[in-house]
């Protein structure tokens, strides 16, 4: 290497040696980084640097020289990826192994022996041996610090996973060695490590090794002592955490059958253990011990891990989230699958087990199930999932004498709920085993006893359960049936144990059910469901046996049932079946669509030529179900675009025919519906199919203003402006329009004559489409008719409009509202208002327009935007004001900027914002009109309040704010204002001591009023905010 590069170098390697305070570990790690580079890039080489670093690796300085040691192995760490010649490597090896003994240097050594061996197509077995001698004859792991312990471990790792052959080679010593060096650990990171070692050093001792056998009691005595795992101090769990530990342990500890004497024995006595997290470990370990050690060793453990499992199970809460219970069913469903009958044998001849079974006639109705019964069926339910084997037996043992006990009871008003509980509980199980996974479609069960067994009494279970879902007066029982049923209709219909006629009767009794018995709405949504889950299934398993007789006797029976009107099924329930019916595939979906669009026809036909409110009901029913269902759904569909844009020709279509004559208050929330359908039809379809739309309802349009010029007021009038800017307000950017200027003067005139949905309209245009002359035309128009109420709000949406795509034009919408409000104090009163509420329109997310269902263009930060914009001017407006109502009314428009704006962006601006809206709260909350606002501006206090960003300004204004809250809690108009309000004041008790305690005397008077208020969540409130600021006194104690 160059002189300067030896220079740069000898400079790096002082730096880094150097022990003085002068040199900071950032400097150090820096000079690292800078020889590592220069070994990476060829600079330099090895072999100089190791002779550049002689004096530092050999000097009697012991600090120096486990500096220089240290810094060699740590380039060797950092060079990993570097080729190295052999020789170099092998000299380096016997030097770091050497260095093992030097303990003063020791780090350097571990470091530099892990770094050279994890080359391990370089390293070779002589080699590697000499670092494992070294190792065990120099180290004593216990007594080191955790981070060389660590180190240990790894090169401990390192010499099992790379070095298997050498390991081997060395015995008994090599194991001697693993157990000395993790007895008595105890730090996480590193037990993490010996766990692993242990797992790893039993997979690499063959079972009969006497090496291995003769350590495993010693072994496992040391692993033994850390289950079940506990961190003494919190903070264990900083670096890794519990479950990472006992995963690891666990792992060891099923590592080998040699550990089975020692660790079921250990297992079974912490299962009985009071401590419930005990319990849970041991079913895990238990467990994943019975899966590796297999059932040949586990044999001799099944009594006492049957009767362990009993007693865990008896005993645990019957519910989802009880962890012993569902641990303790993992390990009976492992114990089952891995054995082949013995342990089910238990099981079947247990006292407990048969006791239960025997006495199910004295469970009369269903409030007579005990904690017993559940258990039993529980483990029956298990035991019969688990394997073909189990299922056999336990059908051969019990369910002959279930199904006759059901039979006798069936002459009874309701069948034993006993009887009806266990057999539904057992069909699912063999329904769980025939589904486990795909594969078994193609095996054959109908050779299986116990598929013999369910076909012999398909017919006397099926009878039971229809009589229980028909005539049972309790829905327990109903229930019981429909579930059962529905079981036996969802087995595969290639080794179904139902016959195909016994399975269309299922299917019709359902559908009796859903056409008779819809009165019963917990049964009938029961049934529904039933339906929904076989349907999905035969579509789901391509059963082609089961699809014709699903077709026939539900889907065609439901589509029927729409044109049906001698029914007493309220029409709701018919919509909402077909469309459930509908969803099972696309197929069916697409019969619903054209008699659903039959039916919506038909019903505004109707509603138009009469105002029929029974047509419009219905209408609204289907408009609805459309628009809240079908239309989703077909989001989820390929190259579904059509259904949308029939629905909307259609809609057109029977526009343009129809002559309205109604025009009462019924029809005009049917507009609505309309509307918003027509919206999301649109909005559900492409570029090309939206400008085909536009198209046919812009001609519609054209032609009616052509014919009736002078009238903009009747029905069908309306129906037709108000669905053209449905369209209009649905529309992708990139949609084709082909008369835009003229759309936009239609616009604006139906907006003055009063129609609202024209505003949105015309916002929506001015968000999407690029409109140059056009928006100044708009709003000098919009602007000349300032004392019109219409015209102000479609300025409020086309500003919004513009705001939110960051058009330059909203800043001209902005001045002029801003003007309005400080300049014209003397406009009407009503007026004002309308203005002020323009901001709560531009800054307000909206579902009727402008939002991204509806395809708006969204600028990011606009809200922010106009906050930044019309802050400082409100503001001042509000300082310079001497109006009463200009004051309240600026209060209003500010009021819904900071309520519409992020929190993040509030809090940047509390100190200036906060004075303001305690000032607005108060001026605002006299008139009942602004309670919304009040409570909006409330939650925005309460943000700042709770956010720590905002302490700063809150401790500032501590005053004002309390006086203020203090007027809220007794605010009239509303409760969540009155409850937020005491919210807050619990919150400012958490405020720096000597800022509240002067208005504690206060707050309590106040909260003694709100204890008395009517509405229980303000008292609730009320009383923890008092607790709250009278334990203020008591912080004085401690100040």
């Amino acid at each position: 290497m160059g002189d300067s590069t030896t220079i740069n170098c000898v400079k790096h390697i002082e730096t880094y040696v150097d022990s003085s305070s002068s040199k900071s570990p950032a400097q150090q790690d820096e000079s690292l980084d800078a020889i590592a580079k220069l070994l990476m890039n060829d600079m330099i080489t090895l072999e100089s640097l190791v002779r550049e670093l002689g004096m530092y690796l050999t000097t009697t300085d012991h600090i120096i020289r486990a500096r220089g040691i240290l810094l060699l192995a740590e380039l060797l760490t950092r060079i990993s990826s570097k080729p190295l010649e052999t020789a170099t490597i092998h000299s380096l090896i016997g030097f770091f192994a050497e260095r093992l003994s030097d303990w003063r240097a020791l780090r350097g050594a571990l470091v530099g022996c892990l770094a050279l061996m994890r080359r391990k197509g370089d390293i070779s077995n002589t080699d590697a041996s000499a670092v494992a001698q070294s190792f065990m004859q120099n180290l004593q792991v216990q007594s080191l610090g955790q981070h060389d312990r660590k180190l240990c471990f790894e090169i401990l790792e390192c010499l099992i996973d790379c070095y298997p052959d050498t390991v081997l080679t060395m015995g008994d010593d090599f194991v001697y060695v693993i157990c000395e060096a993790i007895d008595g650990e105890k730090d996480p990171q590193c037990l993490l490590l010996t766990f692993h070692l242990v797992e790893i050093l039993a997979q690499l001792y063959p079972d009969s090794s006497t090496s291995l056998a003769s350590y495993a009691e010693d072994l496992f005595n040391i692993l033994g002592s850390y289950f079940p795992i506990h961190f003494t101090h919190p903070k264990g769990e900083d670096d890794v955490k519990r479950e990472e530990l006992s995963r690891a342990l666990m792992l060891a500890f099923a590592s080998t059958p040699l550990f089975e004497p020692f660790a079921i024995p250990l297992l079974l006595e912490k299962l009985s253990s009071s401590l419930p997290s005990s319990k849970v470990e041991s079913l895990k370990y238990l467990s994943h011990c019975t899966i590796k050690y297999g059932a040949k060793i586990m044999l001799q453990h099944f009594q006492p891990l049957w009767s362990s499992l009993k007693d865990a199970i008896f005993t645990s809460e019957q519910s989802d989230s009880n962890k012993i219970l569902s641990e303790a069913l993992v390990l009976l469903q492992n114990l089952i699958h891995q054995d082949n009958g013995e342990f089910v044998n238990l099981i079947i001849k247990d006292a407990d087990v048969n006791m239960t079974l025997k006495s199910l006639s004295n469970y009369k109705i269903h409030d007579d199930i005990k904690h017993r019964l559940k258990t039993i069926v529980q483990i029956l339910y298990v035991s019969t999932s688990s394997s073909i084997a189990s299922c056999n037996a336990i059908f051969q043992s019990f369910f002959s004498e279930l199904v006759n006990g059901l039979e006798k009871n069936s002459l009874s008003e309701n069948p034993n709920f006993g009887y009806l509980y266990i057999c539904g509980e057992l069909l699912a199980a063999c329904r769980n085993l025939v589904m486990k996974n795909d594969e078994t479609f193609s095996i054959n069960y109908n050779n299986e006893t116990w598929c013999d067994i369910l076909q012999r009494f398909c017919s006397s279970l099926t009878f039971s359960f229809v009589k229980s879902m028909k005539e049972s007066n309790e829905d327990v029982y109903s229930q019981l049936g429909v579930k059962g049923l529905k079981i036996l209709a969802l087995f595969p219909g290639n080794f179904s144990p139902v016959s195909k006629s016994t399975f269309e009767d299922i299917l019709g009794e359902f559908i009796s059910i859903i056409i008779l018995n819809f009165k019963n709405t917990s049964l009938w949504g029961c049934v529904l469901n039933a339906l929904i889950e076989i349907g999905s299934f035969i579509e789901k398993s391509h059963d082609h046996e089961k699809m014709p007789s699903f077709d026939v006797i539900v889907v065609k029976k439901t589509v029927d049932l729409l044109s049906l009107d001698n029914l007493t099924m309220p029409f709701s329930l018919k919509v909402k079946l077909v469309s459930e019916i509908g969803m099972i595939n696309l197929k069916y979906m697409m019969k619903i669509v054209e008699e659903l669009n039959k039916a919506i026809v038909t019903s505004l036909q109707k509603s138009w030529s009469d105002g029929n409110s029974k047509s419009i009901e219905h209408a609204m029913i289907l408009l609805e179900c459309y628009d809240e269902k079908i239309l989703p759904w077909f989001q989820n569909v390929k190259d579904s675009d059509d259904v949308a844009v029939n629905f909307a020709l259609k809609i057109w279509d029977q526009i343009e025919d129809s002559t309205l004559v109604c025009d009462t208050l019924v029809e005009k929330k049917l507009l609505e519906t309309t509307m918003n359908t027509m919206k999301h039809a649109v909005a559900n379809c492409s570029e090309e199919s939206q400008s085909k739309i536009l198209d046919k309802a812009f001609n519609i349009l054209s032609l009616t203003f052509q014919v009736n010029e002078s009238n903009l007021v009747k029905p069908k009038d309306e129906w037709i402006i108000s669905l053209f800017d449905s369209v209009i307000i649905a529309l992708h950017p990139k949609t084709n329009i082909k008369n835009p200027k003229k759309i936009l003067e239609f616009l604006m005139r139906s907006l003055i004559n009063g129609h609202t949905s024209s505003a949105h309209a015309l916002g929506s245009l001015f968000n999407k489409i690029e409109l140059k002359e056009e928006i100044d035309i708009a709003f000098s128009h919009l602007t000349s008719f300032e004392n019109d109420g219409f015209a102000l709000g479609g300025l409020a949406w086309m500003g919004k409009g513009l705001l939110m795509r960051g058009h330059e034009k909203v800043k001209d919408v902005i001045k002029f509202f801003l003007n309005f409000l400080i300049l014209d104090s003397q406009k009407d009163e009503e007026l004002i208002r309308g203005v002020a509420d323009s901001f709560g329109i531009m800054m307000s997310d909206s579902d009727v327009c402008l939002n991204k269902r509806l395809h708006a263009v969204i600028r990011p930060l606009y809200k922010q935007r106009l906050f930044s914009i019309v802050m400082p001017v409100l503001q001042s407006a509000i300082v310079k004001s001497e109006s009463p109502i200009t004051r309240s009314m600026l209060h209003r428009a500010l009021a819904h900027v900071i309520s519409n704006t992020p929190l993040t962006a509030v809090l940047g601006e509390a100190k200036k914002i906060i004075p303001l809206m305690l000032d607005g709260l108060t001026i605002l909350s006299e008139d009942v009109q602004n309670r919304d606002i009040v409570y909006n501006l409330l939650l925005v206090l309460s943000g700042i309040l709770t956010d720590k960003k905002g302490q700063e300004a809150i401790v500032e204004n501590a005053y004002i704010i309390i006086r203020c809250l203090n007027k809220l809690v007794v605010y009239t108009h509303m409760m969540l204002v009155r409850e937020t309000a005491i919210q807050c004041l619990t919150a400012m008790s958490d405020m720096p001591y000597s800022r509240v305690y002067p208005f504690r005397q206060e707050v309590v008077q106040t909260l003694s009023k709100a204890l008395d208020d009517p509405k229980r969540s303000v008292r609730q409130e009320a009383v923890k905010c008092r607790q709250a600021w009278a334990s203020i006194s008591s912080r004085s104690l401690h100040i």
